[in-house]
């Protein structure tokens, strides 16, 4: 072997060995370049406020700037679309919930994804629903509520952020639960329904607390109910909807961050680390507490067992409501 012939095997090795070194190093390192979260709703609700508050905390924890992308429209299909084709590499998250990643799948025939193309990083804050009214129409409790509905069949409404979401699964099920005769008008989003029921354009929402209680705090909406077990501090006044006579009626909304399903585990593990700090922090847990909610945080591997659940829970109260799939 001459010379020439050494020295150019040589140099591949050495080629070879650096791209091999290079590659692992560019695992190690994740990530090592910005990353996104699709928002599954319009700005102004509480996927969307959870999104925000978190994207700066975990940015600075991951090293990393994290954008804030929002998808709104089709009960967040639209944004589960974009997650599952995106690149399965870690870097594009979603900030899904009760509806998208549990009640649509009582609620459609055909979805174009599955609970199998995705899988969860945490639920990262969970938050009771609360019956609110514009302040101008005449009622003060649920009772109230119902009997002037029960006077006037057919002309009072109900938003919603869109078919699925719990705050639509909510006003159907106080809806089938108090036999009243009002109409839902779905939105693309929380914030958007909020604008119309401040205007008085539609008349009671069961919205996601976070979402509302600046509102009831200012007086611009009076808060008739709770879906919770038990009051929640922050309205210590405003009782549960068991307490307001529906025994049986209890919604706790989730929201929580998802990855495509063949994201690599330690990309999961390392996002996992980095969101469970900004959950534990100070900062996060005061936030949670004025939004009248509370952050989960737990493992992936638990918070599949959890949405896995949720999923045949909306199931049965589709089948129990009789809530048509479409």
């Amino acid at each position: 072997m001459n010379y020439q012939t050494h020295f150019k095997r040589f140099a591949g090795i050495l080629l070879s060995l650096t791209a091999l070194t290079s590659l692992s190093h560019a695992a190690d390192v994740f990530p090592s370049k910005p990353l996104k979260i699709i928002v599954t709703a319009a700005p102004g609700g509480t996927t969307d406020i959870a999104s925000r508050a978190l994207a700066d905390q975990l940015g600075r924890e991951l090293g990393q700037s994290v954008l804030v992308e929002n998808k709104a429209g089709a009960a967040g299909i639209i944004a589960l679309q974009a997650l599952i084709a995106s690149p399965a590499d870690g870097y594009t998250m979603a900030m899904g919930n009760i509806g998208t990643n549990a009640i649509n799948y009582a609620l459609y025939k055909s979805l174009p994804y599955k609970s199998e193309d995705m899988r969860a990083i945490s639920v990262v804050l969970a938050t009771p629903n609360v019956m609110v009214v514009n302040s101008a129409l005449p009622v003060k409790t649920v009772a109230d509520f119902v009997a002037l509905a029960k006077a006037n069949p057919g002309k009072y409404s109900f938003a919603s952020s869109g078919r699925g979401q719990s705050i639509h699964m909510s006003g159907e099920l106080f809806k089938n639960m108090s036999g009243i005769d009002i109409v839902h008008v779905p939105y693309k989003g929380a914030g958007p329904a909020l604008i119309d029921l401040l205007a008085g354009q539609v008349t009671m929402m069961v919205d996601n607390l976070p979402s509302s209680i600046e509102h009831i705090r200012s007086g611009k909406l009076r808060a008739l109910a709770v879906t919770s077990k038990t009051r929640n501090p922050d309205l210590p006044d405003v009782p549960t909807m068991q307490e307001a006579g529906y025994p049986n009626f209890e919604v706790i909304a989730w929201f929580g961050l998802f990855v495509p399903a063949k994201t690599p585990q330690p990309a999961v593990d390392k996002i996992y680390a980095a969101l469970k700090k900004v959950l534990n922090s100070p900062e996060t847990k005061a936030k949670w507490k004025d939004l009248g909610g509370w952050g989960i945080g737990d493992t992936p591997a638990n918070t599949d067992l959890f949405v896995a659940a949720e999923k045949k829970k909306w199931e049965d109260v589709a089948v129990q409501a009789k809530i048509p799939r479409e």
